[in-house]
């Protein structure tokens, strides 16, 4: 995701307009298929991404979907470091003025820049469900001692949730991620029958 600091669109227009031929060691396949000088390449996420910036990226997608196949093309382009990027090459100029779809993407920067979330509720989801996933695999240990309900992670959650929120914080972008320790005491608190 470019940072912005352009004030107007215009002035995000002249900057980013053939933003691709200033990247270090880059060929784009397209820039013979089409006027490449009238696009800038974005990218939104990567293999690394965490939950925020997955969450924009499907913000971003939806926006630039009445876009797609005139004004934008989605592009998806391999790198040594990160091993995948994913984003769009959006026209900004066509016949001289600036496209809507540029303006909807700048919209988006500047949202961005007043507000790190475009969608509240996607992002949360993202989170709630990250959580759950992450219980479960801290609980891989301790799921072979006790006979679960089929809804147990999301009690363990629930439980956590008001007991020691801490245990569910999503301190790294990757949801929560309890310790054994405290999955333990859910699980016999919530009167989770042992096995053993």
């Amino acid at each position: 995701m470019i940072a912005t600091t352009f004030a107007t669109v215009e002035e995000a227009a002249e900057e980013l307009v053939g933003n691709w031929m200033e990247f270090d060691s880059f060929s784009w396949d397209r820039s013979n298929e089409i006027d490449a000088d009238q696009f800038c390449l974005v990218y939104t996420v990567n293999r690394d991404s965490g939950l925020l910036d997955q969450s924009n990226a499907e913000a971003i997608a939806e926006a630039m979907k009445p876009f797609l196949d005139r004004d934008v093309m989605e592009e998806h382009h391999n790198h040594w470091a990160c091993g995948w990027v994913d984003g769009y090459a959006i026209r900004v100029y066509r016949r001289g003025r600036i496209t809507k779809a540029f303006r909807t993407y700048h919209e988006l920067l500047l949202r961005l820049a007043n507000y790190p979330i475009l969608d509240d509720d996607d992002y949360s989801t993202r989170i709630y469900e990250a959580t759950l996933a992450n219980i479960e695999d801290a609980a891989w240990r301790l799921k072979k001692e006790y006979d679960l309900p089929s809804n147990w992670a999301f009690e363990v959650y629930r439980w956590l949730s008001d007991h020691d929120c801490s245990e569910i914080e999503n301190d790294d972008d990757r949801g929560g991620y309890p310790s054994e320790l405290w999955l333990q005491r859910a699980f016999d608190a919530l009167g989770f029958k042992r096995t053993k």
